[in-house]
């Protein structure tokens, strides 16, 4: 006979068991959430990382080349930025000042200044650009908070406004509300697009002293600027190279886009240019940003025979597949 021993599980193996079970819990449990804790922070961080990384959006307005007894204008809308880029350097190396009377703009040259007006209630005042800016909302100045007050944009966040390049000498600060604005108004050439810029014929009476004085002393001999173009395309076809014109168009209402007509090895080819441009700084400004629209050029430098032509004459460049004008 085969005696069985009956075998069962003390209530005191059961607490150990359980109290094993417990330790174990508390110890992966934590190290599990840390992970994907971390794991987590790690995708935030790189998914703000990209957005650090600024990149432009909106095409700089293109500004017409400066003419004597013509005051360049620039219409659109306008921001404001203060205490939390207070002592930061801008572009232009200068650290930013809330209570001085400085601006940004996009490829105005550092030192240019500003008559800047609102439009609704005739407000106006006087700004310096030392900033590079902004670049979103179709926005064409971001002023000052101290310039941004006396426009009404720090309660109203933005505002539609005329600013006119005036001499270096200007006072910077509040200003009377310029006399010429109904004609500001009136010379627009396109007022139903969101920014835009021009030139209009400045009163004998009301142009700056320096300008009265460069229009009557001797000029010397000219010689002409280097100007740029940037080819955003080659074509076959007409009707390819008129819808990339269109294309750019609806981008920037304000690019000087044509469709030039070149012979190269024989065969016609239809290119699609944006120029004159002043400097390559702005050429390759508008190329970098046609890109991101999903544009591809590459900058040239025009002859010099050919720089203030009234239409961009291109220069023969090979017709392979255009890449982008290599960077600094």
């Amino acid at each position: 006979m085969t005696l069985t021993r009956q075998t069962f599980i003390s209530p005191a193996f059961l607490l150990h068991c359980l109290c094993w079970l417990v330790l174990a819990t508390g110890l992966v449990l934590p190290a599990a959430a840390h992970t994907t804790r971390t794991h987590r922070v790690h995708k935030v961080h790189r998914k703000h990382s990209r957005h650090r990384i600024h990149i432009p959006r909106m095409l700089p307005t293109f500004i017409p080349t400066a003419r004597t007894g013509y005051a360049t204008v620039l219409r659109g809308r306008a921001s404001w930025y203060g205490r939390r880029f207070q002592g930061l350097r801008t572009t232009s190396g200068e650290r930013f000042n809330r209570h001085e009377y400085t601006c940004a703009h996009k490829t105005l040259p550092f030192g240019t200044r500003l008559r800047v007006t609102n439009l609704a209630t005739g407000a106006t005042v006087v700004v310096r650009v030392t900033d590079r800016g902004p670049f979103r909302h179709q926005r064409i100045l971001d002023l000052a908070e101290v310039a941004a007050r006396p426009l009404g944009l720090v309660e109203a966040g933005a505002a539609t406004v005329v600013a006119e390049i005036v001499a270096s000498g200007t006072p910077l600060g509040q200003a009377d509300t310029p006399t010429n604005l109904a004609s500001l108004q009136a010379g627009d050439p396109n007022p139903s697009a969101p920014f835009t810029a021009y030139l209009l014929p400045m009163l004998a009476d009301a142009q700056p002293a320096d300008v009265v004085a460069a229009a009557t002393a001797p000029e010397p001999a000219a010689t002409a600027a280097p100007r740029f173009a940037v080819q955003a395309g080659t074509f076959a076809d007409t009707q390819g190279a008129q819808a990339m014109q269109a294309r750019i168009l609806t981008i920037d209402q304000a690019l000087p886009a044509e469709v030039v007509t070149v012979t190269v090895d024989g065969r016609p080819l239809n290119r699609v240019v944006v120029g004159q441009l002043d400097s390559w700084l702005a050429a390759e400004t508008v190329r970098r940003n046609l890109q991101l629209w999903g544009i591809t050029g590459q900058v040239y430098q025009l002859p010099a025979d050919q720089a203030g032509a009234a239409k961009v004459a291109v220069q023969p460049v090979a017709s392979q597949p255009l890449a982008a004008a290599p960077h600094n």
